[in-house]
């Protein structure tokens, strides 16, 4: 398979509907993350607007939810999460439901959220990833979020290290926090990052 062909299976659709429908989910944890959840936690202005891509089941979004933040959105390329999702949270405001390719998305928000999309997408579309966060967000608004410190056979999942990824995000965002994470859910203890990102004026 060519290198471009691959990029476009993993931004197809019909690929991301298979892995929900045959149980191809390694990484549905089941609930939400431990650090971005603690790290809603801690969120004190409940109106920000949030944005979580590739959200899929979206344990986060039920999260944020119910920590009073009512403001966000969930964005997924795959219909069948989305479908389970709103038969489970008949009241979410369909309006803040986005089935959509995450480079073709429109919006501001304060604040995005990172759990395992940045890994589904081909390396060769890193920097992208980088340009379209910053688009999104607001004048100093934030991306937060866990990456993978490791690297994988195959993939997805596709993993790197933390100064490869900061290559990408420097020309676009202020660091604020990009260290090894410490509290990861067991099978991942060891293996993620942590980050806390401010979007630049540039």
């Amino acid at each position: 398979m060519s290198k471009r062909a691959y990029e476009m299976l993993i931004l197809d659709e019909e690929f991301w509907n298979s892995r929900y429908e045959n149980g191809y989910t390694g990484w549905d944890l089941g609930s939400p993350s431990p650090p971005l959840y603690q790290y809603l936690c801690q969120i004190e202005s409940k109106e920000i607007e949030v944005l979580i891509p590739g959200a899929g089941n979206g344990y986060e979004v039920v999260a944020a939810l119910e920590l009073g933040i009512k403001n966000v959105h969930l964005l997924d390329i795959a219909l069948t999460p989305i479908v389970q999702f709103l038969k489970s949270n008949p009241l979410f405001p369909k309006s803040q439901v986005h089935h959509q390719d995450f480079f073709d998305h429109e919006g501001k928000y304060d604040l995005i959220l990172e759990q395992t999309f940045f890994c589904a997408l081909d390396p060769s579309l890193r920097s992208s990833y980088a340009k379209k966060m910053h688009h999104l967000l607001k004048p100093a608004g934030k991306l937060v979020g866990v990456l993978f410190d490791r690297e994988f056979a195959g993939g997805p999942p596709l993993g790197g290290t933390a100064k490869e990824y900061q290559a990408y995000f420097l020309p676009y965002f202020k660091i604020e926090k990009f260290e090894p994470c410490y509290n990861s859910v067991g099978p991942r203890k060891g293996s993620e990052l942590f980050m806390i990102m401010k979007r630049l004026d540039v």
